[in-house]
């Protein structure tokens, strides 16, 4: 080897900036910032909340030692990054998963989104995330069932999304359903010591929330309403990924000016995808999205080298240059990307508020044409006031996970022309479609008869899961009169309880019996017995 060569040094992956932090200090601040939300988990969901977030930081650990084990690599277990990604990934998951989940997600994480890019610093997004990612897509009906000890698996977003009451208190403290990490409060205590460790800076949890709650504003179409601003911000994983996720030191950036960029990008990302996106909480996609806009932000604000001087000056700088004043500021291109930003925001918002109205206004005509549809004899539609006030005060979910993640949205009576009650529709979702939520109406005779079922929101698979919608499927339920209906998955019922599915979409024909067995349940219970 030559002399040349052997001078050569290895330079560790970015970020180069000093700090006096450890890899291994660093991932154990971030491991004590997690205790407390992670101890609140395991006291409110119960022991296999434990058992979740042990699995996941064992499967972590295990992947990341075998790698390095097969490639002939230094043993990195001891920076405790493969800790802190499968403890971050467990809190991110139903307090209830199959221990398969954490599991596939952990070692998809580590290998995939860590490992096969090089390793602890090498990695463009966080493995934490890139594992739930997996997860959410692969395996979306269990990461979107978070049903614990018979309370039902309807979160508080969902709630609010549908327009029914949450405490507030409670989402801000934890008591309420949703994934493992959901105690907004324990999160800021971990954020706090964060700060206090100089582990992470203010500016991207401050920045994304700030932008987070401007865009919720201009494009919720509810305003500057503190209620609904407030359980956005204590619902679902924003406030995690706020602390702990986004300011991940590998994925940022790196300036103080490109990580107030990141946040903002981030915050009006997270505003987008809860006003417009079809889950309630997509904190996972905004910050792998704003990941891949690292290096471009990165770029922006770099500092002029030392030695160059202006255009025609000397390159070594005068004594004057170096004792100016440095001059500070957002660079242009910065302002160039925010102001694309709040422009792009800035139209959402106005085509949201202009169309507000009409999107509401089809949907109550689509619901209307449901009820008439399933109540034929009715002249008029009406409401009563003590059946609605019934089913709000199950606060969008029924019957403690007997039939799944059911919603009641409303029921209405109709009358005939002197009148005179000849019938009852009843609204049901059910969250647990192949491809989302299944929302239909169900009319009752009122002798319990079902006159027949009608889809209001139905997004199912072509020629499989849409099928439920034919005539000769619904009327399956018609012109029964039963307690529940079973779905029967082999076909060729004969009894009056059996509802036979649709071929390959048993999912899709379980969801829809699930919704109508609620319906039933709820005409028997507070129609018939009043």
């Amino acid at each position: 080897m030559s002399t040349e060569n052997s001078t050569l040094k290895h330079v560790s992956s970015s970020p180069h900036l000093r700090n006096p932090l450890t890899t291994g200090g660093v991932m154990m601040n971030v491991v004590i910032g997690l205790v407390p939300v992670t101890l609140f988990g395991i006291w409110h969901f119960g022991l296999h909340a434990a058992l979740v977030i042990l699995a996941s930081i064992l499967a972590a650990m295990i992947t990341e030692f075998v790698f390095d084990y097969i490639t002939h690599r230094p043993n990195t277990l001891w920076d405790g990054s493969a800790i802190v990604t499968g403890l971050l990934l467990a809190l991110c998951l139903p307090s209830q998963s199959p221990l398969y989940i954490p599991v596939a997600g952990a070692v998809f994480g580590i290998l995939v989104a860590k490992c096969f890019f090089g390793g602890l610093g090498q990695n463009f997004m966080n493995p934490a995330l890139a594992g739930r990612a997996f997860l959410l897509i692969s395996f979306g009906k269990v990461m979107t069932d978070y049903s614990y000890d018979a309370v039902s698996g309807v979160t508080p977003l969902a709630q609010v999304n549908s327009g029914e009451a949450v405490s507030i208190g409670k989402m801000f403290l934890g008591l309420v359903t949703g994934h493992i990490g959901i105690s907004v409060l324990c999160i800021v205590i971990g954020g706090i010591w964060l700060l206090i460790t100089d582990t992470i800076s203010w500016e991207i949890p401050v920045a994304s929330t700030v932008s987070f709650v401007i865009f919720l504003i201009m494009m919720s179409g509810r305003g500057i309403d503190p209620y609904y601003l407030a359980a956005e911000l204590c619902g679902g994983g924003f406030a995690l990924g706020a602390f702990f996720m986004a300011t991940d030191p590998v994925t940022k950036p790196m300036t103080w000016s490109g990580q107030l960029i990141f946040g903002c990008l981030y915050g009006f990302l997270s505003a987008i995808f809860r006003v417009y996106g079809s889950m309630a909480d997509t904190t996972t996609f905004a910050i792998i999205l704003s990941n891949l806009f690292t290096p471009l932000i990165d770029r922006m604000p770099v500092p002029q080298p030392f030695g160059i001087g202006k255009k025609g000056g000397s390159i070594i700088p005068s004594v004057e240059e170096l004792n100016a004043p440095k001059k500070k500021g957002i660079p242009k291109s910065a302002v160039i990307l925010m102001a694309i930003t709040l422009i792009a925001g800035g139209g959402l918002a106005c085509v949201n508020m202009m169309t507000a109205e009409t999107i509401a206004e089809n949907e109550r005509q689509a619901a209307l044409a449901a009820y008439q549809t399933v109540l034929p004899d009715s002249a008029e539609i009406v409401s009563d006031d003590a059946l609605t006030e019934a089913i709000s005060e199950f606060a969008g979910g029924y019957g403690d996970g007997a039939f799944g993640r059911v919603m009641l949205n409303e029921i209405v009576v109709g009358q005939d022309a002197s009148g005179n009650v000849n019938g009852y529709a009843i609204s049901t979702s059910s969250m647990e479609g192949y491809d989302g939520e299944i929302r239909l109406s169900v009319g009752f005779a009122p002798d319990g008869t079902i006159n027949g079922i009608s889809f209001t929101t139905l997004t199912e698979t072509a020629g499989m899961g849409m099928l439920v919608d034919e005539d000769s499927w619904k009327e399956q339920f018609a012109g029964k009169n039963v307690e529940a209906f079973r779905l029967n998955k082999s076909g060729g019922s004969t009894a009056d309880e059996d509802i036979d599915s649709v071929s390959g979409a048993s999912t899709t024909s379980g969801a829809v019996v699930n919704a109508v067995n609620a319906a039933i349940d709820f005409f028997h219970n507070y129609v018939v017995t009043g």
